[in-house]
């Protein structure tokens, strides 16, 4: 799976952001992103606009919590929206209003999810059309390989 890094560099585009009010916390999505039906499971979340290649499509915030205590939570739930930010912290977006929680697996992914500063990011790997489902490889998960990969893509390793 290409990294994030060794993608080629992004086109000139200009992204306006809107003007940041001095102590609140700016907006995490910075594309527009819909929440549809998924072929690959469930919810999922969809590109309401063109978005550029190499681009931060947003984040997904949530509770900061123990990576025990969201191993905890996560066991015999059928949805898992936890991602571990490092060793010892996660982040369960399991009530949180981002979009981006609803980004699906794919062995052929069109964004990376990275972990900076403790913060869960998502960025474009290649340009990603409107309408697109919006996709990562969750790479090392604690299914185990237990849980049947639904993705559909060439090549689709076939479990988590």
């Amino acid at each position: 799976m290409p990294q994030l890094r060794s993608l080629p560099p992004p086109a000139a585009a200009i992204h306006e952001s809107p003007a940041r009010v001095k102590g609140q916390p700016a907006d995490p999505q910075k594309f527009a992103v819909d929440v549809k039906p998924s072929r690959i499971d469930g919810q999922g979340a969809f590109a309401a606009q063109p978005i550029p290649a190499r681009r931060k499509i947003g984040e997904v915030r949530g509770e900061s919590i123990s990576v025990r205590e969201a191993r905890q939570r996560a066991r015999g739930q059928a949805r898992i929206m936890m991602v571990e930010v490092s060793d010892k912290r996660a982040i369960d977006a399991s009530h949180s209003t981002d979009p981006m929680r609803f980004t699906n697996h794919s062995c052929q992914p069109n964004a990376v999810m990275r972990i900076r500063q403790g913060r869960v990011e998502f960025y474009a790997m290649r340009d990603i059309a409107a309408g697109e489902e919006l996709t990562v490889n969750y790479g090392e998960t604690h299914h185990e390989g237990r849980l049947r990969c639904r993705c559909g893509a060439p090549g689709c390793l076939g479990s988590l």
